[in-house]
């Protein structure tokens, strides 16, 4: 359970590069998709990432504003495939009954998912690494269950392992085993919840949380490789001039802030903060962007860079490849004033043996009673960073708890400032939340 929790930096590559089927076929770029999982940029998620940084970041731009919608693995990877919020797509958690992978995922969401768009246009793609932490499951297809779009599929069978896992080679099972050489994945204010820990965290758990960060880093170091491998292949091959690669991760992660031990989950910062780094042609290097960007974005922005009409596409994000190759001028034409993070809480209907004390409804319970997640635990933020740097988050538990924090004074959302707010400015947040929360398409693009 340990190495499951602490080390979580399981890619996938997305490969989707277009060739000459036809003669009336025209080349256009090739795309790269780098997703890491779990990887936080508060608590500095790329310090040991030198060459990545170098590679991709000083040879094109750097989003410092980028956020996922939602800070959980299979909702949030579900929203860069559909480029939809999770109450648009209907994946909630990490659970089948959740909608993860599920059959209903797979009939209603898969056939819309963006490499079905790009295969329409003779692009050729390929996946590697995790995919939906419930895919392989026998009640959902198991190996033999190929999404549509992938010309070349190899997938991680759930959640995140390094070894001894097992693939989905184009829908044939293959296993493997704990060999480094061979098998190691990678080189293929608050909420009830965040007063229940210990403050300040014991000993021992300090000294758990310091070796789970070196660990994470240890990690990074074999990404950090692979992304020059494979910079240094597109080079040989004379493709990397032609090539878009975007380096991104589904989530942020904590490492003991509030004294949470490791998870993700949280509506802070650290939780829904992603790095976005991308390179390619018409971007020049060494660029920073400070307009928000959002994981549902990298759907669109892929399918404009494929050439796709947007207005036939029915996504809720925006692309953001005006912002990269447009005059300076230009590039905030298309910038959103406010966006939505949603997550919808899991728990367990008994309670924890380890934690009898707290009741049933609670899940990711540590021996120590810590728990990170609870039925309870569902939100619906709305961030702002345009007019001024808010975030506003209504909880649906019969407290109808709220959290506000103005991360321009309070960086860290130390202080939750909703009883000393304008009643008039709380109320503005909760119109925005609630037309974003019922957005769709176009509606989440031009919500006022």
């Amino acid at each position: 359970m340990a190495s499951a929790r602490v080390v979580s930096t399981c890619l996938f590559v997305a490969l989707l590069t277009c060739t000459l089927r036809c003669s009336q076929c025209v080349k256009l770029s090739n795309i790269i998709l780098i997703l890491t999982d779990d990887q936080d940029v508060e608590m500095g998620g790329m310090t040991p990432m030198k060459k990545t940084k170098a590679l991709i970041g000083d040879a094109g731009v750097t989003f410092s504003n980028a956020f996922t919608v939602t800070p959980l693995c299979c909702p949030s990877r579900s929203s860069i495939l559909t480029g939809k919020y999770p109450h648009n797509h209907l994946v909630r958690n990490n659970s089948i009954s959740g909608n993860c992978s599920s059959t209903t995922w797979q009939k209603e969401a898969e056939p819309f998912a963006f490499p079905v768009y790009l295969n329409k246009l003779r692009y050729q793609t390929f996946y590697g690494g995790k995919y939906l932490n419930q895919y392989g499951s026998k009640d959902a297809g198991g190996v033999g269950h190929v999404p549509p779009g992938w010309d070349q599929w190899h997938a991680l069978v759930g959640n995140s392992k390094y070894y001894n896992y097992t693939l989905s080679a184009n829908g044939k099972e293959e296993k493997h085993g704990d060999n480094y050489e061979k098998d190691y994945l990678t080189d293929l204010g608050k909420h009830w919840l965040l007063r229940q820990p210990a403050n300040p965290m014991p000993n021992s758990s300090v000294e758990y949380l310091d070796n789970a960060y070196r660990r994470r880093w240890q990690t990074l170091l074999s990404v950090d490789d692979m992304v020059e491998q494979l910079i240094n292949k597109l080079d040989s091959i004379k493709e990397l001039s032609n090539t878009y690669i975007f380096y991104t991760s589904d989530h942020g992660y904590h490492t003991g802030q509030f004294s949470l031990p490791i998870d993700k989950r949280q509506l802070y910062e650290f939780d829904i903060r992603i790095p976005l780094l991308v390179r390619g042609p018409g971007i020049k290097p060494k660029l920073t962007l400070q307009s928000p960007v959002l994981n549902i974005d990298l759907s669109m922005t892929i399918l404009d860079i494929a050439g796709v009409n947007l207005s036939t596409v029915n996504m809720d994000g925006q692309s953001f490849l005006p912002q990269m190759v447009s005059a300076p001028s230009l590039r905030n034409g298309t910038e959103r004033p406010f966006f939505l993070v949603e997550y919808t809480g899991e728990g367990h209907s008994s309670e924890d043996p380890s934690c009898p004390k707290l009741g049933p409804g609670l899940a990711e319970c540590f021996p120590d009673c810590v728990c990170e997640d609870a039925f309870n635990n569902t939100y619906a933020c709305v961030r702002t960073l345009k007019d001024a740097n808010l975030q506003y988050c209504e909880f649906a538990d019969n407290e109808s708890f709220v959290e506000v924090y103005n991360l321009t004074s309070d960086p860290h959302q130390l202080e939750n400032i909703v009883k000393k707010v304008d009643p008039a400015l709380l109320q503005i947040m909760n119109q925005r939340l609630i037309k974003l929360e019922s957005c769709t398409g176009d509606s989440c693009r031009n919500v006022k």
